[in-house]
């Protein structure tokens, strides 16, 4: 697995369930102007992936204020999806999700951004920040069984916002409303300085 950071994110066009409906040509490059998060999950009707899409799904609203669209991604069809959809949350199911989720049935898209395991056949749990210009900006690959920080993908998002609209950086441990520092020699000094 390599790095895609600082690198334009692949396009696809593929299947996905938007709103409760299937469309056949759901397209990144369609989103272009909005910041993503584009969550690979392994697969639908399973156990640490509910989780992780209630948990995105509760903080929703949080990631559209900062101009962000929220993508889930697995290789399950989009039927299998709305079946999922269906589902009540009291029985494993992510009835009340309203992010896309698209279908990787081919397994092109988890290949393309290097989380297909290929030994089960399913993505690895891939999160990819992508700027509103389309370039992948942040990545984290967990393991199958590790889920996934909501909060931590809302605090690298707020790091970017940050750098691009300060141009300063962000220290370990940076959080909204935290002090970033230019990037030089004296502003890391000005930083220990005031820390």
């Amino acid at each position: 697995m390599g790095s895609l950071v600082g690198q334009e994110a692949p396009n696809f066009c593929v299947q996905a369930v938007v709103d409760g409906e299937i469309f056949d040509n759901f397209s990144l490059a369609d989103h272009k102007g909005k910041y993503i998060i584009l969550l690979f999950y392994p697969l639908d009707f399973t156990f640490v992936c509910p989780t992780e899409l209630h948990a995105f799904q509760e903080k929703l609203s949080e990631f559209q204020e900062r101009n962000a669209l929220v993508i889930g991604c697995s290789i399950d069809s989009p039927y299998c999806h709305m079946a999922w959809l269906k589902t009540p949350k009291s029985t494993g199911g992510i009835e009340g999700i309203h992010f896309p989720l698209i279908s990787d049935l081919n397994k092109q898209v988890a290949k393309l951004y290097d989380v297909l395991n290929e030994d089960a056949g399913v993505a690895y749990r891939g999160l990819f920040l992508i700027d509103k210009d389309g370039v992948i900006r942040h990545m984290t690959i967990n393991d199958l069984a590790i889920g996934r920080s909501v909060d931590e993908a809302l605090r690298v998002l707020d790091a970017l916002l940050y750098h691009e609209k300060h141009g300063e950086v962000c220290p370990a441990n940076w959080s909204k409303g935290s002090k970033g520092f230019k990037p030089t020699q004296q502003g890391l000094k000005d930083f220990y300085v005031e820390v």
